[in-house]
């Protein structure tokens, strides 16, 4: 497992979203965290914790508080508990050979008085509705709660391991759950099952009266399926000849006019309403012949009226102009004497006096018409009025044309039509034969239901029985297989008997070594302990002194059984393949500057191949930072504001380029 990002949002004294990178790369195993006392770094451990193992998470913060209350506290008191907070976590697995990519989101918020929690799970960028609802027992297969308490631990509390009954039961769970030996286990207790399971059926003499009742009721099945098969067959015969009836009655209900008679009250009405439009449009012909229409007949004279009146018009209209013109002339002619020869003047004079002369001849036309004005403009639109007359004539007289067709082709339908009385016969005849169809119809389709329904249980029936042959033959062999199957699982959980404590001896030597020597390199004292034990019946460890006498380990300082703790945890990862990353809060607690030193050189970077420290400015200070600084993969600082009491992360770490600075 290689832990990938993690972000908090508004989760404990987190304000906001605050995000850290936690990817290493080979040589540089070692993301250090550095911050003040109180200012997160265990509330980030309990993150991590939190977002994997929800309710059966070990916070530190928790006590004997109850999950939902231990939630509610963990909102930053800053933010609307109805937002509420939330931690995402992204780790990596291999699995197959395959690294799979894991984004664990857990949100809680508070509506009214109820909390809500809700989980996602997002793999390989896509969710996963089945693993979001069971998170909690998908990730005990990835990484079980008993084994990674032991890999994000408190560095100071982590000296509890030294005690010789706590040690036993985290060897005993590591060794077990870690190193393999519970599948040994599981595969003895699932043959022991199946060595279980192994018994006969029943005895042959069942199987044979089994298969006796089985055919009697397979015949008896075999028989309604044929008589339902017959009785299909015959109402399909009778179908067919009543739909030939059908036929013959609907032929000669339509060759005695038939339709036309359905028709009937269909024709009545149309022809009622074609015939109403007819005189609706007669008498629209009548209302226009009651217009201007008829003037139509008096062409030529309205023509010559035409004329008449317009020599009227212009006769009217030069009388009324003539003394107009006369003092227009005198007016021009006095203009003109002094620009003008005498001789051209007169010339002039003489033909404005023709000009007034022509229309005073023009003005005494006689007056036949005498029209007003009005009457004038009325005699010029009557054309465009008897355009649209005749225009609207020639309509109706169509529709008039088109609607007497129709109420004549209407009425020699209905006298087509047949009388009541010699169609009453046809038409009983008819119904009658449909009747009969329809009813064959429905007979036919539950025959062909019960039909189908039979042929189920007769192919069931078959199957039954042919598995019922089946087992009369096994049970003959069955006896043999059953022996054999028992004696094979009582030699091989035998077998894995001895493999499991072969298996779990070899672990727990290896495991000695390891922790000896994880031991070894970090202390500061060569001769204390000279050996290491460990009982595999009751998983204790002893220590071993110089004299070769056990060492009690109450007789270790607080920080030599610090570092035994932690080299039992660095035993188990160096076994196990460093397969888990290492969480470690407050590394280097009641430790002298020579174990700090060790652990800095010897332990972080060779713990795992992911280590997270989590320290303060004391503990890994600028002389062990610059001892660490080959095997960082990156540094955050926490800051915390004393005026919000909130925690930010900022990238660096104090003495390095970027850290944050801190009061």
């Amino acid at each position: 497992m290689l832990l990938r990002k993690i972000t908090l949002h508004d989760f404990g004294a987190y304000r906001g979203e605050q995000s850290l990178d936690l990817t290493t790369t080979p040589g540089r195993p070692i993301v250090l965290i550095g911050g003040m006392n109180g200012c997160g770094k265990t509330t980030l451990l309990d993150a991590l914790q939190l977002a994997l193992y929800g309710p059966r998470a070990r916070c530190s913060g928790r006590g004997n508080r109850s999950y939902e209350t231990y939630l509610r506290e963990c909102i930053n008191r800053q933010a609307d508990p109805a937002t509420g907070a939330e931690i995402e976590l992204e780790f990596s697995i291999t699995v197959e050979g395959s690294e799979r990519i894991y984004k664990v989101c857990r949100k809680w918020a508070v509506s009214g008085k109820t909390l809500h929690e809700y989980v996602n799970v997002v793999i390989d960028g896509s969710w996963s509705k089945a693993i979001s609802e069971s998170w909690a027992d998908h990730v005990e297969d990835l990484l079980p709660l008993e084994i990674g308490s032991l890999f994000f631990f408190d560095g100071e509390k982590i000296e509890s391991l030294a005690d010789p009954d706590r040690a036993s039961a985290v060897i005993e769970s590591a060794v077990h759950s870690l190193l393999g030996v519970n599948t040994v286990q599981q595969l003895r207790t699932d043959l022991l099952a199946l060595q279980r399971r192994q018994k006969l059926s029943g005895e042959e003499q069942e199987t044979v009266a089994q298969i006796r009742e089985l055919e009697s009721r397979h015949d008896a099945v075999q028989e309604e399926v044929e008589a339902a098969h017959a009785k299909v067959a015959e109402l399909r015969s009778r179908l067919d000849a009543a739909k030939v009836t059908l036929e013959n009655a609907e032929y000669s209900f339509q060759k005695d006019g038939g339709e036309l008679y359905e028709r009937r009250r269909e024709l009545e009405t149309r022809r009622k309403d074609v015939a109403k439009a007819l005189t609706a449009t007669e008498e629209s012909l009548v209302d226009l012949a009651a217009g201007p229409l008829p003037l139509l007949l008096l062409s030529e004279q309205l023509t010559a009226a035409h004329k008449q009146a317009s020599v009227e018009q212009q006769a009217d209209e030069s009388a009324q102009i003539l003394d107009v013109l006369a003092d227009r002339d005198r007016d021009i002619l006095d203009r003109l004497d002094e620009l003008l020869s005498v001789g051209d003047l007169e010339v002039f004079r003489a033909h404005l006096e023709k000009d007034r002369r022509e229309r005073e001849l023009a003005g005494g036309s006689e007056r036949i018409l005498a029209l007003s004005a009005d009457g004038y403009a009325q005699l010029a639109g009557i054309g465009q009025v008897l355009t649209h007359e005749l225009r609207r004539a020639q309509e109706l007289l169509a529709q008039v044309a088109d609607q007497a067709a129709a109420v004549e082709a209407l009425d020699r339908q209905l006298a087509g039509v047949p009388d009541e009385k010699q169609i009453a016969t046809r038409i009983a005849e008819r119904e009658q034969a449909l009747r009969r169809v329809h009813q064959l119809e429905a007979d036919l389709e539950s025959a062909l239901a019960a039909h189908a329904t039979s042929k189920g249980r007769r192919e069931a029936l078959t199957a039954e029985l042919e598995r019922a042959h089946e087992a009369r033959v096994k049970t003959l062999v069955r006896a043999e297989e059953v022996a054999r199957v028992i004696a094979y699982c009582d030699r091989q959980r035998a077998v894995l008997d001895k493999f499991r404590t072969a298996l779990l001896n070899r672990h727990i030597n290896r495991l000695e070594v390891a922790v000896l020597d994880s031991f070894s390199k970090l202390m500061r004292k060569r001769g204390l302990v000279s050996d290491l034990r460990i009982d595999t019946d009751r998983y204790q460890l002893t220590l071993i002194g110089t004299d070769g006498e056990s060492l009690d380990s109450g007789r270790l300082s607080a920080g030599e059984r610090q570092l035994l703790a932690v080299s039992l945890v660095w035993g188990l990862a160096r076994v196990a393949g460093n397969w888990l990353p290492s969480v470690i809060d407050t590394p280097l607690g009641r430790l002298d500057s020579r174990h700090r030193e060790h652990l800095v050189d010897r332990y972080f970077p060779h713990a795992s191949h992911q280590v997270l420290l989590l320290s303060t400015d004391e503990e890994i200070d600028e002389r062990l930072l610059g001892r660490l600084k080959p095997s960082l993969a990156h540094t955050y600082t926490l800051v915390h504001d004393d005026t919000t009491f909130t925690t930010s992360v900022q990238p660096g770490y104090w003495w390095t380029s970027g850290a944050a600075h801190v009061a």
